[in-house]
């Protein structure tokens, strides 16, 4: 098997690809719904989810809320350095206690990772800054969001 027969055995078929997009729109949509937007059958529609969920090209479904609503107003991103390059690289593992962070990038360049945060207000984000500085021995810079024109935007497949 050739390298580019390799890739194409691990591509998504056009019917689970429609699937996955219809399911991005609409993470709720009904399997009856599902099946008549693509064209199968309920019991297809279903073994297809089932298949992409198992072969983990489909990882879950999840709410997403409004962080002001909710209290949560200040977003920022906080890169981590560390402070002894020797150091263990298990900041994931120091951090996973604090949940306003939110998500952990492990990223190439002078930073070891990049966690977005979301948080109360200002001197909530320095007591954050602070917990994460103790627990992870790391320098941090920080960057605030002043505003988010968009999110999350689902890859086109």
């Amino acid at each position: 098997m050739t390298d580019r027969n390799a890739a194409q055995g691990s591509e998504l078929e056009a019917t689970d690809r429609a699937i996955l997009r219809e399911l991005l729109r609409d993470g709720r949509c009904s399997f009856t719904d599902l099946g008549e937007r693509v064209g199968l059958s309920v019991s297809a529609v279903h073994q297809r989810v089932r298949r992409l969920e198992q072969r983990g090209a489909l990882r879950g479904y999840t709410a997403r809320v409004d962080g002001e609503q909710i209290g949560l107003p200040l977003t920022a991103f906080i890169s981590l350095t560390p402070i002894d390059p020797a150091a263990p690289d298990d900041y994931p593992q120091r951090l996973e206690h604090l949940p306003e962070i939110e998500s952990c990038f492990s990223v190439a360049g002078d930073e070891s990772y990049i966690l977005q945060v979301r948080v109360a207000s200002p001197l909530a984000l320095e007591d954050l800054l602070r917990q994460i500085r103790e627990s992870a021995k790391v320098s941090t810079r920080t960057t605030v969001v002043l505003s988010t024109p968009f999110e999350n935007r689902a890859p086109e497949l």
